[in-house]
């Protein structure tokens, strides 16, 4: 087996050996068919001057001039021959070869056959190909891209993590490599709102696994902005939670609603609770992503502007008329367009699994056609310089709404929630607080 092996592998190299050796000769034919036409012109334009020059009798003088013997008269025949010279050789100075002498359209590179030759290795079919989980990878400013073995045994030493950005001017691909120990790797320099392809094959020693199946990714439209949850402008500590780093609230459908529904026969309804975060944006274009579980009843995200935050907080309170309920987004016409324009935020509704597009004018009328499945991760882009804020599947970068808003204030991201509900901020997100290492 060991020298059939070797047989087979001899037979490998005979063959790049063979194809290197075509490319060799048809280079040096190609070389010397150049270099006989080159000779011909050349040959001919030498020719060509040569019979001007003798036509000319300037060479016949020359030497006739060259015989005189009397010192006086070859001076003064020399002056009037080298006038002539000076007139003859007038033409030569804008003489040009009748055909180029260099052969620098012929050079070789061979820079990237080395490098895939630098990297010929032994395929094994003992080596698991690797493959790379859509679900656990993130593209923000950096990138996570993690993948996993099938197996159950990891039978690779290092791996390999190769990508490219999609660009369809370039005609070849360029792919960047970057080595990897363990199973993950965060990238850094992507450029926003672009797409990237990504593969990794797995090395054991000189022997590789074939590539993984390429997975493209987008990154957001925007630099991600970061923040956490604020815990003291508006924030009512009795209906909503939050974790201790204030990366996720948590609104809970416990006693508060049990109390408030005595007061239902009477028309009060259940109202949002809002929270907003910390820090706010005042120019340019920004990103940022989170996650609503899937059992939450209703929440609202969106910006709202720092001169009716108070405004904002105002309104979530001491609601007594059924018509000034809070829009769920299931509802649709005259009646919601009318309480959106008159909210102080602009914000989208989700619940229910479902992310519901807000009845505006341009909005389809069919209320089904305004309700779309939930992505298991939203996004906001806000442009303050547009003036517009557009809301995302921050899986694909899709935009599934976009709407004008007032940015002439500092702006704020701002979430409500609903009976049970809650929101996670996307890691990236929050990085500013934490850093953002490679074993994230």
């Amino acid at each position: 087996n060991s020298e059939r092996a070797k047989q087979e592998a001899s037979q490998s190299f005979e063959k790049l050996y063979q194809v290197l050796e075509e490319k060799k000769s048809a280079a040096i034919r190609a070389i010397e068919t150049s270099k006989n036409i080159r000779l011909e012109k050349l040959q001919t334009q030498v020719e060509e001057y040569q019979g001007l020059l003798e036509n000319n009798g300037l060479v016949g003088y020359a030497q006739e001039v060259l015989k005189e013997t009397d010192p006086s008269c070859f001076v003064q025949t020399a002056k009037q021959l080298h006038v002539r010279i000076q007139k003859a050789t007038e033409s030569l100075k804008s003489f040009r070869p009748a055909a180029e002498t260099t052969f620098e359209d012929f050079v070789v590179d061979t820079a990237k056959q080395e490098d895939i030759l630098g990297d010929l290795s032994f395929h094994s079919n003992g080596l698991e190909i690797p493959e790379i989980n859509e679900e656990q990878s993130r593209m923000y400013n950096k990138a996570l891209i993690s993948w996993e073995c099938p197996g159950k045994t990891d039978s690779a030493d290092i791996y390999v993590l190769e990508y490219h950005k999609l660009n369809k001017e370039e005609e070849s691909v360029t792919w960047q490599k970057t080595e990897v120990c363990g199973k993950s790797k965060v990238l850094s320099d992507l450029d926003d709102d672009s797409s990237y392809a990504f593969r990794v094959r797995g090395y054991k020693g000189s022997i590789c696994s074939p590539w993984s199946r390429e997975v493209i990714m987008h990154t957001p439209p925007a630099p991600v902005f970061s923040f956490l949850f604020d815990d003291k402008c508006g924030y009512n500590n009795e209906h909503l939670q939050l974790n201790p780093r204030r990366t996720s609230v948590e609104s809970r459908a416990g006693f508060p609603l049990l109390l408030g529904a005595e007061r239902l026969q009477v028309g009060c309804y259940t109202t949002l609770d809002y929270i907003i975060g910390d820090t706010g944006i005042a120019k340019g274009k920004h990103f940022w992503a989170f996650n609503v579980e899937a059992y939450s009843y209703l929440v609202k995200v969106g910006v709202v502007p720092s001169n009716k935050i108070q405004k904002l907080f105002h309104n979530t309170h001491d609601v007594t008329s059924p018509r000034y309920e809070q829009d769920s987004g299931h509802d649709s016409g005259s009646e919601d367009a009318a309480f959106d324009s008159s909210q102080p935020c602009t914000l989208v509704t989700l619940g229910m699994k479902k992310f519901f597009i807000p009845a505006t004018p341009a909005a389809p009328k069919d209320p089904a056609s305004r309700i779309l499945p939930l992505p298991s991760c939203l996004g906001i882009c806000l442009d303050c310089d547009r003036g517009r804020v557009g809301f995302y599947d921050a899986g694909c970068m899709k935009c599934l709404y976009e709407c004008e808003v007032d940015c002439s204030g500092l702006m704020y991201p701002a979430f409500a929630l609903m009976g049970g509900a809650a929101v996670h901020l996307e890691e990236a997100v929050t990085a500013k607080y934490r850093e953002y290492h490679d074993d994230i």
